[in-house]
């Protein structure tokens, strides 16, 4: 078979396999991934690596040493949970793999078990074509990256000893649909972090029969909520912002209004992505008070989604949410919940540049564009560790930087097949070309 056929082949067999992380230790079920990806190296002298910090919840490392110890390393960072499903909202299985009109559908197909596959594909031809790279090649099939890697990538940088110096994961390679009809691609450089709060506020409690006079815990944290929606952060400039809206070759006036935070209608299906890589986010997402409905509850809280970006600091964060609850601030308890800092590697630099060559082998000529994910990935693990860490992988030119974000988690999630082809040959390509193999 082809390196394409073994590719689709392995894809299919991990979306089957539905290792569906509902963010609980004991969901995920790795091991029938990990099982998987050591069946398909089964042929193969490589170093294999289990790691199971957790019943079931098994990241492998495959690795090939290389032949100079000072040469730089590869590792490719795939991992192999996947979101749950709403089953009644889907039109296929979503653990079927089915292939129609040029696609496999499946929970994980985009996000990111095809990268997974292909990164397994590429290094599995390393090992069985006989020629040893110069610096070590390692593919980890990670679990819990859904969950932010506490039983994956997490625990593996604390525990494992391949290397991190430098790294690929998901999610890159995509088109933007430029003004002018030319053509750009997106490599993903860095991510925003995390500033997850919980604000609490306390009141009376008492019958729901007479409020009257009351300090009243819900009406305090609705206006907690409305205060909050208020904050309206500004835009974050940078050369990577900047860099990004020149990109799509708006015409000046539009193009000076970006760079100020104005007009993100102007970039389409993209206008949330865009502002979410160029402001700090405050997203409201869960709300508490009460378990009655004849009782005034003494306490209410409220959790939101911050999303920081690279440079922006926890303090910052909080210094802005006590200026927004003016004089309530005093009343509402703060309290941190996941917090980590944004991440980004340089936009130079060997791997850099080898991306940047593999891009243009498969695209001559075709601007290269930095992004910063409005999400989390495993690759920050890797920045922590003093190394670089880019989002890697190849589409057709039918495939927007906006269509592949909207199969992230969707209904029907699948990719194109024309997406896996290019891919594991962009893997293969870029192994060759970084670590001489």
């Amino acid at each position: 078979m082809s390196l394409t056929d073994d590719t689709l082949e392995l894809l299919h067999a991990l979306i089957r396999n539905g290792c569906v992380n509902n963010l609980t230790a004991d969901s995920g079920h790795e091991e029938r991934n990990a099982r998987t990806l050591q069946e398909f190296f089964g042929d193969t002298r490589v170093n294999v690596e289990r790691f199971e910090p957790h019943p079931g919840r098994v990241s492998v490392a495959f690795s090939i040493e290389g032949t100079d110890p000072n040469a730089e390393p590869l590792t490719l960072l795939g991992h192999t949970d996947v979101v749950p499903v709403d089953e009644d909202k889907w039109t296929v299985d979503p653990f079927g793999g089915e292939i129609k009109n040029g696609r496999m559908y499946g929970r994980g197909a985009t996000d990111m078990l095809y990268i997974t596959a292909a990164m397994a594909a590429a290094v599995r031809d390393v090992a069985l074509s006989g020629v040893r790279p110069k610096g070590t090649l390692t593919f980890v099939g990670c679990a819990d990256e859904e969950a932010r890697g506490g039983l994956g990538a997490a625990w593996l940088s604390e525990n494992a000893s391949f290397p991190w110096a430098n790294c690929l994961s998901e999610e890159g390679g995509s088109h933007l649909p430029v003004s002018d009809g030319s053509d750009a691609l997106v490599v993903v450089v860095g991510e925003k972090g995390a500033a997850q709060r919980r604000l609490t506020v306390h009141g009376d409690a008492g019958h729901g029969s007479a409020p009257f006079g009351r300090d009243m815990a819900v009406t305090k944290i609705g206006e907690v909520a409305r205060r909050i929606a208020t904050i309206t952060p500004e835009v974050r400039s940078d050369d990577i912002w900047e860099g990004y809206v020149r990109a799509w070759k708006f015409d000046p006036d539009t193009e000076a209004a970006l760079l100020r935070g104005e007009g993100y209608e102007t970039f389409g299906q993209l206008q949330s992505y865009s502002h979410a890589m160029s402001h700090l986010t405050i997203s409201p997402t869960v709300l508490r008070a009460g378990e009655a409905i004849n009782v005034l509850p003494s306490v209410a809280w409220m959790e939101l989604d911050i999303r920081p970006l690279p440079g922006q600091t926890q303090e910052e964060i909080d210094n802005l949410l006590r200026e927004a609850l003016g004089d309530l601030a005093d009343e509402v308890e703060i309290t941190h919940l996941i917090t980590e800092p944004g991440t980004v590697s340089p936009t130079s630099g060997p791997l850099y540049d080898a991306i940047v060559d593999t891009f243009h082998e498969f695209f001559p000529d075709v601007p290269v564009v930095p992004t910063i994910a409005a999400g989390g990935s495993d690759l920050r693990f890797a920045r922590r560790k003093g190394g670089v860490g880019y989002g890697f992988a190849l589409h057709g030119r039918g495939e927007t930087l906006g269509s592949v974000l909207g199969e992230l988690h969707s209904h029907d999630e699948s990719v194109s097949l024309e997406d896996v082809d290019l891919t594991v040959r962009a893997y293969r390509s870029l192994i060759r070309r970084f670590v001489g193999a």
